[in-house]
């Protein structure tokens, strides 16, 4: 990510709306029709690709749209390649209409004008969005200012075996006792994966007396001393992890089988209803369920960014409002199929609406809104890349 920051900021800026308007619904629509969308998007998850399959088809049944997933392991190749793109003055057409983008990809792709926009708050749907209770105007600290926008919200979890581990941690502190005393039966994806680097920033924010440092950049000045307790911490835990710490899942997904087979007790997700939505698809035992610390646990928006050379803004656009429907919401909630938590305010919606929310079984292993508890601010995405960088130079394995 450093070098994609770099190479970013030493661009020259475009103009980002060009001659779409997003202000004219009628004549978004109009120009969509017959457009492909190529969305790159993690796919990493048989539900989340069904999902977005499922998404295709409505769109194209709806609009004329015909959305292509091109799936990724990584969002910074995306990045990177609308970063080559602009620099060999490919401004139209390039290779990628809509992006499923995380903060610190966001933050460099905003800063270098690689982005279309603004737009998200233009789109019909928005009017549906919970501005109050949910954070979807930043992202990772950084002012999203329309040039994204929200389709589902996460939090962290820990996932749990009761039938082998059945009381929940309400610390970090907590966590590593119990690790010291079942060496073996925790592990967390190997970072630089997302949710890797999300276990990483969790302990930070819940072992540092005042995490509020995290919500500035990380600075040469800060960094070694905030972060010295998290090195600590690691240096502590990693001993007593699955395999010693020799070897780590690659995933997240990869995590939830080594719950089922009996060689772990305990794992962590950024999808509350995840849990519940692997029980109903037979991925994972019925005994399991989840808990957050008592101070609460991180969570953001994911989000969807239309790079500024996209082809196909409109259609992006008519996906990215479809994504914010209830009809999309509602499905994505259900923890048969994805388990994400909604962007929506229930009060915005009509009854007939409301009512399929509240039909919604949220699973056995989903916690209320209420025992979701307080939601943690995600650092600023500078301090992300240097955890993660830092990481691999310091406990990194060869997959």
């Amino acid at each position: 990510m450093k070098h994609l920051a770099v190479l970013a900021a030493l661009l020259a800026p475009v103009s980002a709306l060009a001659d779409v308007n997003p202000t004219d619904w009628d004549e978004v629509v109009a120009q969509a029709s017959g457009q492909t969308v190529y969305w790159n998007a993690w796919g990493g998850s048989t539900t989340t690709n069904e999902f977005i399959a499922w998404v295709g088809e409505r769109v194209a049944a709806e609009y004329g749209v015909t959305l292509e997933h091109v799936k990724l392991t990584d969002t910074a190749d995306a990045v990177t390649r609308v970063i080559s793109e602009k620099q060999a003055g490919q401004d139209d057409d390039g290779a990628i209409d809509m992006i499923w983008i995380n903060g610190a990809n966001f933050a460099a792709m905003k800063e270098a004008d690689l982005l279309f926009g603004p737009y998200a708050e233009e789109l019909p749907n928005w009017a549906l969005v919970d501005t109050e209770g949910k954070t979807v105007q930043t992202d990772f600290t950084v002012p999203v200012e329309g040039y994204e926008s929200p389709w589902a919200m996460a939090q962290v979890v820990f996932v749990h075996n009761t039938a082998t581990m059945p009381d929940p941690l309400g610390s970090m502190q907590a966590l590593q006792e119990w690790a010291q005393a079942n060496p073996g039966r925790f592990s967390y994806p190997q970072p630089p994966d997302f949710l890797g680097t999300t276990f990483l920033k969790q302990v930070l924010v819940d072992i540092l007396d005042d995490p509020s440092v995290l919500a500035a950049p990380a600075t040469d000045e800060t960094y070694a001393q905030v972060t010295a307790p998290l090195w600590a911490y690691l240096d502590a835990l990693t001993p007593n992890l699955w395999r010693e710490g020799k070897a780590y899942p690659a995933t997240g997904t990869a995590m939830f089988p080594l719950i089922t087979d009996g060689e772990i007790d305990l794992s962590i997700s950024f999808s509350p209803g995840a849990a519940s939505t692997a029980i109903a698809n037979f991925e994972l035992p019925d005994t399991v369920r989840t808990f957050v610390l008592d101070k609460g646990t991180i969570g953001n928006a994911s989000f969807v960014a239309i790079p500024y050379n996209s082809g196909s803004k409109e259609g992006a656009m008519v996906v990215a409002n479809f994504l914010m429907s209830p009809e999309a919401q509602a499905r994505a909630q259900d923890p048969a199929i994805l388990g994400y938590g909604t962007v929506l305010n229930m009060a915005a919606l009509s009854e007939q609406e409301r009512a399929v929310f509240d039909n919604l079984e949220l699973g056995i292993a989903t916690l209320s809104p209420a025992e979701l508890g307080q939601v943690q601010d995600e650092p600023h995405p500078s301090w992300m890349t240097r955890i993660a960088d830092d990481w691999v130079a310091r406990y990194g394995v060869a997959q």
